[in-house]
């Protein structure tokens, strides 16, 4: 059982001479950093959080122990840390764990000083020489304090001289645990989430002269700013909504799942987890603070794409009496692409942008347009909407309304599709009722979509034009 690993977990900041001041005792002290890690894996979100795990060789000795462990990330939850020795069990228990961050830098170092005395310097400009005076630190509020001599002043111009770091102030956040070890040599396992790392998907999709085929290309980007480097670290994404509580809390059988995917063990490897979708780079990866690397995802050639005109209309356009709804509206254009084998993909697509291009007459590759995309499975359809057609317009007409009831009409109308292109058009007129509706007589074969919406497909000659009319009853109460 895990109890009889750690003993006591406590994530408490003790901002007063550290762990050992606590104790009371003067146990043995120890040190632990990047350069003793063996190895690092890293499983990110893309909800700006991620799952540390390292594993460490050290010599701890018997008995009680004050670790520091350095070099952890400076967004860690500290509430989240597990830690346990590998090899065995009963070989490390762990007395107590504080997570200290009272980071050194000059106002922290003033404040520290508040009460004792420091070394001030002033330049001398007649003699060049520095001036050295002991000054007394009152205050640092809003400004800086001193008693120098029998003189109380402020803003003091020049620099100062400080004996020493109190032994409560820091450089990087760091975990100190008191432990109890029953073997010289530990490998120590630790894992915990920390916030502020994150990762997102890009897509640039290259289509042909005629719009019904194009190369896609999959991009990683990921973004580390938990306040702390990973060198060649085992690298996992996962792509989904994972949910988590509002204060940033998790427990420990969510903790223990996603610790599990840190242990599991194209230049990704995508598989299904839990109701997710992981991926995991095929090489280590070294992911330094403050850096952003892109990794490709994925690369898939002469993919299927099915180019879409379509006219949408709106549902409460039956709902009353409008006469000339809309004149001269543009038609959207859309792509959509078959994410299965058979189209050269198949496999499931983190949320992301793709973008566009397509080469004009000279070969130059030009942006036409670009979109986001919902996390998608395999064997599911991609739309990406890339904007609005130029050539192709439409109007839409209410002939005639008449109200049948409370909450029931009838209405006639006529959509014009006009095509100004050198070629046909194919245009799609997509009609949303909401209620229930029948269409009493239509110029074209309408086709239902669903319980809300039906559509009529028509080809529009080049330089043509197209009118499609229908009556149709609707009830909505």
């Amino acid at each position: 059982m895990w109890y009889k690993h750690i003993a006591v977990i406590l994530a408490l900041a003790i901002p007063s001479g550290g762990i050992l001041a606590q104790a009371g005792m003067d146990d043995r002290k120890s040190q632990s950093t990047a350069e003793q890690r063996q190895e690092v894996s890293i499983t990110i979100y893309n909800q700006n959080f991620g799952l540390v795990r390292e594993v460490r060789d050290l010599s701890l000795g018997t008995g009680r122990v004050a670790l520091e462990f350095r070099d952890v990330a400076a967004s860690i939850e500290p509430e989240t840390v597990h830690v346990k020795a590998l090899g065995g069990t009963g070989l490390l228990r762990v007395l107590e764990q504080n997570y200290q961050y009272d980071l050194l830098n000059p106002q922290k170092l003033l404040e520290k000083y508040v009460g004792r005395t420091i070394k001030v310097y002033r330049y001398n400009s007649n003699t060049g020489r520095e001036e050295e005076y002991d000054a007394e630190v009152l205050a640092v509020n809003q400004g800086t304090i001193l008693r120098i001599g029998d003189e109380i002043t402020y803003n003091f111009p020049g620099r100062f001289a400080f004996p020493e770091i109190p032994d409560n102030l820091i450089a990087k956040p760091t975990l100190v645990w008191l432990l109890e070890s029953e073997r010289a040599r530990q490998q120590l396992e630790v894992s915990y989430l920390s916030r502020d790392l994150n990762w997102k998907a890009d897509y640039v999709l290259v289509v042909n002269e005629d719009d019904t085929a194009g190369d896609l290309t999959g991009w990683v980007t990921l973004t580390n700013q938990s306040g702390t480097s990973y060198e060649n670290a085992r690298l996992k994404l996962v792509a989904g909504d994972v949910q988590r509580v509002s204060e940033g809390r998790i427990g420990r059988r969510e903790l223990e799942m996603m610790r599990a995917v840190a242990e599991d063990a194209a230049q990704f490897r995508e598989e299904a987890f839990f109701e997710y979708h992981l991926y995991t780079l095929q090489r280590p990866a070294t992911l330094l603070q403050n850096e952003q690397k892109q990794v490709t995802l994925l690369e898939a050639d002469a993919i299927g794409i099915h180019k879409r005109l379509i006219f949408y209309g709106v549902s409460h356009y039956y709902r009353g009496s409008y006469g000339q709804v809309v004149s001269n509206q543009k038609v959207g254009v859309y792509l959509d692409l078959e994410n299965s084998e058979a189209n050269n993909l198949g496999m499931p697509l983190p949320a992301g942008i793709i973008r566009v291009y397509k080469a004009d007459r000279t070969g130059a590759q030009q942006f036409i347009g670009e979109d986001r995309i919902d996390h998608t499975p395999r064997d599911e359809t991609v739309r990406v909407k890339m904007g609005e057609a130029f050539d192709v317009v439409g109007d839409r007409r209410q002939m005639e309304y008449r109200v049948l009831g409370a909450c029931m009409a009838e209405s006639e109308w006529e959509v014009s599709v006009r095509n100004h292109k050198d070629t046909d058009a194919e245009v799609e007129i997509f009609e949303p009722v909401g209620g229930d509706w029948e269409i009493l007589s239509s110029s074209h074969t309408p086709i239902e979509l669903d319980a809300h919406t039906f559509k009529f497909v028509v080809d529009v000659p080049a330089r043509g034009e197209v009118e499609v009319t229908y009556r149709l009853r609707v009830r909505w109460c």
